[in-house]
């Protein structure tokens, strides 16, 4: 018959050893995490609709006077936006051009736009064209996407010449 304390002592090595293997599988978790990035939800076509497009003039002024180039405040749309300009960073000066298809953002190298600090998720935001507008998306990102200073919660259109903060760089859109 065993005593007391052995027994005792054979359920905390038990125990720590149970603690123990849930700690390794939390580190190759989130390892894998960090490696192979998270899946990155895709936005049901009726959040699409829902966000305001930019007012378009009526066909008499545009007849009238050319169309006026975007100022910071109004959506940037597909016609005045050419470029992605970091500001500020360890990229600060880089310009990225711009088409129609979505621009990721983060730490990852399939990302378009790699971004190397420690603030920065494998796969943190993504700048895309929707409808008319661009739009910047947070992709779950543990630091977060900014926008003016604000942070970017759900897709939200980006205006020229308003910064963007993702980690330790800020970029903005220009024509």
């Amino acid at each position: 018959m065993t005593d007391p304390s052995s027994l005792t002592l054979l359920l905390l090595r038990i125990g720590f050893l149970v603690l123990m293997w849930f700690f390794v599988f939390a580190v190759v978790y989130s390892l894998r995490a960090d490696l192979f990035g998270v899946r990155v939800r895709k936005l049901p076509e009726a959040q699409g609709a829902a966000v305001p497009a930019p007012a378009a003039a009526t066909p008499a002024a545009a007849k009238a006077k050319p169309a006026p180039k975007a100022k910071p405040g109004g959506p940037a749309t597909t016609s005045t936006v050419s470029t992605l300009v970091i500001t500020s960073g360890p990229k600060a000066g880089l310009e990225v051009p711009l088409g129609t298809e979505p621009l990721s953002i983060g730490r990852s190298s399939e990302s378009g736009l790699v971004i190397r600090d420690d603030y920065t998720s494998s796969h943190h935001a993504r700048l895309l064209l929707w409808g008319d507008a661009w739009m910047i998306q947070d992709l779950d990102s543990t630091n977060g996407t900014f926008l003016g200073g604000e942070r970017v919660g759900a897709p939200v259109a980006v205006s020229i010449g308003v910064p963007i903060k993702v980690g330790a760089t800020t970029f903005e859109l220009r024509a």
